[in-house]
Formats: structure tokens, sequence, C-alpha cells
């Protein structure tokens, strides 16, 4: 009888070691999508006004909600869906960023999503 129950409790034990695990690494990958960032630290990166700050911020939620729905996507959409959000956030910062700061803009964008993995 001792068996039985200890083997029991061996298999629950394994069986809920597995389930965390493969919620770590959901966990993970969606937290690569998670794109806010902290605009008092972008807005100096890139020298921004107040009105330029306030806009991004409107951009910027429209693009979080395109990578959150390209993180929810099959394997085969992800990729696609990324490079649309990413290209018409670029557009429409384009209409409020001047062409250096647009510049910059990019670069941090590209090392961001090269860092977490997202694209090549």
């Amino acid at each position: 009888m001792k068996k039985i129950v200890l083997t029991l409790v061996a298999v629950l034990t394994m069986t809920s070691a597995f389930a965390a695990d493969a919620n770590n690494s959901t966990n993970e990958e969606l937290q690569a999508y998670n794109m806010k960032v902290n605009y008092g630290k972008l807005g100096d990166a890139l020298d921004l006004t107040v009105d330029q700050i306030d806009a991004m911020k409107d951009i910027h939620k429209i693009f979080c909600a395109e990578m959150m729905n390209a993180a929810s996507a099959d394997n085969s959409e992800k990729t696609d869906l990324i490079y649309k959000a990413v290209g018409k956030d670029f557009k429409y910062m384009s209409y409020i960023l001047t062409d250096k700061q647009m510049e910059k803009y990019k670069q941090l964008m590209k090392a961001t999503l090269q860092n977490r993995g997202l694209v090549k």
C-alpha cells in the first residue's frame, strides 16, 4: 500500500513540475512580445518634445496591441504580423518624428526586436 501511495505522489509531483515548466516557457515567449517602453527615457534618447511624446504614446499603444496579436498567432503567421506591425509603427511615427529622430528610433526598434529574438 505504501508503494502505491508513494508512486502516486511521485507521479503527481512530476506532472506538476512539467506543467510549471511549460507555463514558464509560454510566459517568457509572451514577454518577448510585450513592447511597453519607458516614454521618459525614450523621449530623452530621441530628444522629443512633450507633444511628440503624447502622440508617440497613442501610436505605441496600437503597436503594442498588434504585437500581442502576433504573439497569439500561429507560428507560420508570427513573422509576417511582426513585420506588418513594425511597418505601421514606422509609418505613423514618421509623421511625428524628424528624420534624425526617426533614424534613431529605427535603430532602437531594430536592436530591441533582435535582442528579443523576434527578427533576424
